[in-house]
């Protein structure tokens, strides 16, 4: 018997192999601080709960639309477009089972094999991993790092455009760097799109993830509502990581392309739980407004606890639930080479856990500087305060 060549290209999530060892180690007594995923340890709110009950209650427990319900496809394309300053109906959405079906269903739908599609890097690593067990050749496109955080290196995307590209992969808000474009960054990542006509697909999974000021979205600008396919999630914003619910909205026409692909795929998203997220968009958002209140509680305590520590300075980042300070200083001071080695010596020596650089990724031939990241989703403020203060002894020891 044999296997699939192709499965040679399909990668993974690395980081919950980081989540196996900070496992094994609090196994062997340790209380671990665990900042190397970015799941979320608050309750969903009671409504969207109680939603579901009822759902179950009331019979929804059978097959759906592959679509969708058209209660949720509507509530979606309303509070979707409302948010973004644009208009979509029913037939620009399709529900998913998660945020992360999008990914693989987006390429599927407009790259063909030898096909090239850019990325961010580092990223989340399911797009790079999609797009190459789908056949294509993945093209990275990196950030700089400024005092604000990482802005987009426009020259290597520009540069990395052939006339094989197809698609611009842009996660605005974004996984591991917590990065934010500027209007004029986005201005120019749609130009590119425009001029190249090129498919876009906005992960938006952190949209509404962001605990100062207002979000902006790549849609809202002229020409590109036609060419952008929006990844949605409700996983975030309702701390709903484990239920799998989510959406891809876009154009009809590729929109219909990926309800296709339900069918082949899983039938349908729960019918329950799609009932149960129209409340969780119509219905009373103060559940949201805490979960959202509560992360930033923790990035603030995680922003001063890194900022503590000798040789670490970041910014106070305005989105998602991560930070990704760079450690070259710290790693010098360590003797240390190799990334892994500050992570298994933070872990045995301060029983902190977190991912690094090497976790979003293939590194870039260009990178010289070293970055870990930590999610603050996942541990309460008194265990911040208390794993920060473990790690400044360790890093700060030679």
């Amino acid at each position: 018997m044999q296997y699939a060549n192709q499965l040679n290209q399909l990668g993974t999530e690395t980081a919950f192999a980081v989540s196996a060892q900070a496992q094994a180690w609090a196994k062997k007594g340790h209380k671990v601080y665990p900042f190397h995923l970015g799941d979320i340890n608050l309750a969903t709110p009671e409504n969207i709960v109680e939603a579901t009950l009822k759902g179950i209650r009331d019979g929804k427990t059978g097959y759906c639309p592959s679509e969708g319900i058209l209660p949720l496809r509507e509530a979606l394309a309303h509070d979707v477009g409302t948010k973004r300053g644009v208009t979509y109906g029913s037939n620009n959405v399709s529900v998913q089972p998660g945020g992360k079906p999008t990914i693989g269903k987006f390429i599927a739908a407009v790259m063909n094999p030898g096909d090239e599609v850019l990325f961010p890097n580092p990223g989340y690593p399911i797009y790079e991993s999609q797009i190459e067990y789908q056949g294509g050749r993945s093209m990275p496109y990196g950030y700089v790092q400024t005092d604000k955080g990482f802005d987009i290196d426009l020259d290597r995307l520009k540069a990395s455009i052939t006339d094989k590209t197809v698609a611009i992969i842009y996660n605005n808000y974004q996984n591991p760097l917590s990065a934010e474009s500027s209007k004029e960054e986005m201005e120019a990542i749609a130009q590119l799109a425009i001029d190249h006509d090129l498919w876009v697909l906005a992960d938006d999974a952190y949209y509404e993830m962001i605990y100062e000021g207002n979000s902006l979205s790549i849609v809202s600008i002229p020409g590109m509502q036609e060419r952008t396919v929006i990844l949605y999630t409700f996983s975030k914003k309702y701390a709903m990581t484990g239920w799998r619910v989510g959406g891809s909205i876009g154009p009809k026409k590729i929109i219909n392309i990926i309800s296709k692909l339900n069918v082949n795929a899983e039938s349908c998203t729960t019918h329950f739980i799609q009932a149960a997220m129209v409340e969780a968009l119509t219905g009373d958002q103060s559940g949201a407004q805490n979960i959202l209140n509560t992360l930033r509680e923790r990035r603030d305590a995680t922003v001063a606890g890194l900022n503590a520590i000798d040789g670490i300075d970041i910014p106070t980042a305005r989105s998602t639930f991560y930070l990704f300070p760079n450690v070259t200083e710290i790693m010098k001071r360590k003797g240390f080479d190799k990334i892994e080695q500050l992570q298994v010596n933070a872990l045995e020596n301060a029983n902190v856990s977190f991912c690094t650089r090497e976790h979003f990724g293939r590194p870039l031939s260009d990178e010289t500087e070293f970055f870990i990241r930590f999610a603050y989703s996942g541990i309460t403020v008194d265990d911040i305060n208390e794993g920060m203060a473990k790690l400044k002894t360790c890093f700060e020891t030679s």
